[in-house]
């Protein structure tokens, strides 16, 4: 599957009009302590005209911290998960639901900064890519430092995802992607937990499309704050590099 470039613009294009619609999905669980804040800044940025979160079976008030705003913010939407299912399958959830021309993925949990895409957008924008991934590694704006060993991890699995998808990425494992709806529309997710992240990149090398990276800043959480990815996540995303690295050249999960 090809994806038709969009239509080129100028550098100095405005980001505001450039694109019709923009969609962020946001999944959620167990985020009340934050995700009004993350909300103020996602719908603060003025390429943003839809903002759909998935709570993904929480047990705190993360949905009805979601509902309070929706009283006053049309762009808000809510869809719920009757149980915790996991980020891939909150992805699949607001995926479907998404209308905008762009359809951007923003973790709930502050780490990942929406000031960032304003330069995310821009290649999508100028018409030179179908997919952006977000980079902690590419040098950008400030970075906080935490745990060595989930670098090195991280390392590990972008190297070999990338000799399975021959993509030349630096951070498979990073929340912010941003996709062009007809990349969305050809893809299926059957990841259910953080294995999403390197299916998706397998799932974006076999469509064929334009893929670039942004770097972007990181204000990670600790394990005490509420981070929830650990060490079977990345046992599980080697695992996934296989599969999906294999599978995805004939269409399957």
């Amino acid at each position: 599957m090809i994806i038709s470039p969009m239509h080129p613009s100028g550098a100095n294009h405005d980001l505001k009009h450039a694109a019709r619609s923009v969609s962020v999905i946001m999944p959620a669980f167990n985020e009340a302590f934050c995700i009004g804040a993350c909300l103020e800044r996602v719908l603060r940025q003025p390429a943003v005209t839809e903002v759909i979160v998935v709570d993904d079976g929480s047990s705190d008030a993360t949905a009805a911290e979601v509902e309070r705003r929706m009283a006053s913010e049309p762009r808000l939407r809510l869809q719920r998960h009757p149980r915790n299912l996991g980020k891939g399958a909150a992805l699949r959830t607001g995926f479907a639901c998404a209308t905008g021309d762009i359809v951007v993925v923003q973790d709930a949990d502050l780490e990942y900064d929406p000031e960032d895409y304003e330069a995310l957008l821009r290649p999508l924008l100028q018409g030179r890519a179908d997919v952006v991934f977000g980079s902690r590694f590419l040098g950008g704006g400030a970075h906080r430092v935490l745990y060595f060993w989930h670098a090195v991890g991280n390392a590990l699995i972008t190297f070999f995802s990338n000799c399975f998808t021959g993509l030349n990425l630096s951070d498979v494992e990073v929340g912010p992607k941003l996709f062009r709806r007809e990349v969305v529309a050809g893809m299926t997710i059957c990841e259910q937990r953080f294995g999403v992240e390197p299916e998706l990149a397998a799932r974006v090398a076999a469509l064929r499309v334009r893929v670039y990276e942004v770097p972007i800043s990181y204000h990670g959480r600790t394990y005490a704050e509420g981070k929830k990815v650990g060490w079977r996540d990345g046992v599980r995303a080697l695992w996934c590099i296989v599969k999906y690295g294999i599978s995805t050249r004939w269409g399957g999960c």
